[in-house]
């Protein structure tokens, strides 16, 4: 059996927000990959990891991802266009937030960067929702490393299996499981609401 949940743990892009950078880059690289297959280049990528931790500025972060993916487009239009990615909340974002019952901790764990999130947390509004936001480029750690999900653990001072990760990235929930969390492959609110409906945090 299961320990009951105390703490469900969100990915933010493709499960609380929408993105539409995928399409855009797979036209880039004129399909020489399957969604999957760039989604294992993104998390891999030394430019993003970069970026993505802190590590890098914006610029920098372009013109090295264009000529590692060989994108084949001018490192200012990758980054005009990657700058929009985030479109917004799924709709019923908040309402299924505010589902999750008071006795259960509300927490985000999202790859994000200082061009998306402050938007992310302030215009779509996720700053009011979560009472704790793990975001890779302000704690220095990245999905799907292992030290993510320990620090997360380490922050909140909770029993990782009574964590419930929910993610739309197939390598992110395998590590999340991998240091003994619950975990759940989701995309979009309807999906998430089934798993949180699954092992009862909501009714």
């Amino acid at each position: 059996m299961s320990k009951p949940v105390r703490v469900v743990l969100f990915d933010v892009g493709g499960v609380l927000v929408q993105l539409s950078g995928v399409a855009t880059v797979l036209g880039w690289v004129a399909d020489r990959w399957t969604p999957p297959e760039l989604w294992h280049r993104w998390l891999h990528s030394p430019a993003v990891r970069a970026f993505e931790t802190g590590r890098c500025d914006a610029e920098t972060f372009a013109a090295d991802l264009v000529a590692e993916l060989d994108l084949g487009v001018a490192p200012a239009l990758f980054l005009e266009s990657f700058a929009g990615w985030p479109t917004g909340l799924y709709p019923g974002t908040r309402e299924l937030i505010e589902k999750i019952p008071a006795h259960v901790t509300r927490a985000l764990l999202s790859n994000s960067n200082a061009l998306h999130w402050p938007r992310v947390e302030d215009e779509f509004g996720l700053r009011a929702l979560f009472e704790h936001r793990f975001v890779s480029h302000q704690i220095g750690r990245i999905k799907p490393d292992r030290d993510a999900f320990e620090h997360v653990l380490s922050s909140l001072g909770c029993d990782a299996a009574s964590v419930f990760f929910l993610d739309d990235n197939q390598m992110n929930v395998e590590a999340a499981q991998a240091v003994g969390m619950q975990g759940a492959v989701v995309r979009g609110i309807a999906e998430a609401e089934h798993a949180l409906r699954n092992v009862s945090v909501i009714r």
